[in-house]
């Protein structure tokens, strides 16, 4: 068992919602990350469970792809909590402009909320009754943003860095840089004296080295055929999608590829449009093979008991 900071609970949570942190001292009860949409109301007794009678004060979002930000609709409802998001997200956030959040361009939801604030890289927050740093992270997502406690040597690394790698580096499937960014963001983790990691998926992790080393080992990897990094994309927002509603057709798995612009983007680096059915059989049979899904006929199935926590 991993010891915390005595101020701080972490909610691991499956692989459709992120981990939530939650940090309380007298002044603040704070959330980071709050999940995936379909999973609010789970989010939401979680943090009333652990908070009993008291508010939640502040929620935090490292980053605005809806794994992440997904219960903050329903956190505001509940409570007239302040929120914080990277400051270049405010004017789509404000604006609720669907060309320039990402939920709509994954074949993900996201109930619409607003923000009362932002913060960026050089921010410093005091959260728990400690002192936070937020570094920059992109690479997985240009705007995303970590949390680092020098005293207690514990970084919140959204999904930059996992115990078994990262996040996929979508900027790289529209043409945009992403590599070298996660590359420079596991290089400045590298420099930093952490003890402990709470990733955005998993449980929290304290072999740092080992996993800077897989990641490292990852991003060369990646970098050496972007078509990998195009591939595994497809099989994540897949694999989330199955997650999410349960079951689907092949059909309507085939039309996410052609109305969701991130999947329709990894898909053309992979194959042209007239071989997508064939490039979705072939993910779906090796997805299949792995355990991810099941295939009943034209059903395509997540597995029994792989929902989130």
């Amino acid at each position: 068992m991993i010891a915390l900071p005595a101020s701080m609970s972490v909610f691991e949570r499956g692989w459709l919602s992120s981990n939530n942190v939650l940090l309380v001292d007298e002044a603040c009860a704070a959330l980071v990350d709050t999940g995936y949409a379909a999973h609010a109301g789970q989010t939401l007794a979680l943090v009333e469970r652990a908070l009993g009678d008291r508010p939640l004060d502040l929620i935090i979002n490292t980053h605005l792809h809806s794994d992440h930000c997904g219960g903050n609709a329903l956190l505001q409802a509940t409570w007239p909590c302040r929120t914080a998001i990277p400051s270049p997200e405010a004017d789509a956030v404000r604006e609720w402009d669907e060309a320039r959040l990402t939920f709509r361009a994954t074949g993900q939801t996201c109930e619409r909320f607003a923000f009362t604030e932002t913060i960026g890289p050089g921010t410093m927050l005091t959260l728990g009754a400690l002192q936070w740093e937020v570094i920059g992270a992109p690479g997985h997502d240009p705007h995303s943003l970590m949390l680092y406690c020098p005293a207690e040597r514990v970084l919140i690394s959204a999904d930059a860095l996992w115990e078994n790698g990262f996040g996929v580096i979508f900027p790289e499937l529209e043409g945009e840089s992403g590599f070298a960014e996660e590359q420079a963001v596991l290089e400045q983790i590298a420099q930093l004296d952490v003890r402990m990691v709470i990733p955005g998926h998993g449980a929290p992790f304290i072999d740092v080295e080992l996993a800077l080393e897989r990641a490292f080992s990852r991003v060369a990897w990646l970098r050496a055929d972007p078509a990998r990094n195009a591939k595994n994309a497809l099989k994540v927002l897949i694999v989330f999608k199955l997650l999410d509603v349960r079951a689907m057709t092949f059909d309507a798995l085939l039309a996410m590829l052609d109305e969701a612009n991130v999947m329709r983007a990894a898909a053309t680096m992979l194959a042209p449009q007239t071989r997508w059915p064939a490039l979705l059989a072939e993910l779906v049979e090796g997805l299949a093979k792995s355990g991810a899904l099941t295939v009943e006929g034209e059903r395509i199935l997540a597995p029994t008991g792989s929902g989130s926590r």
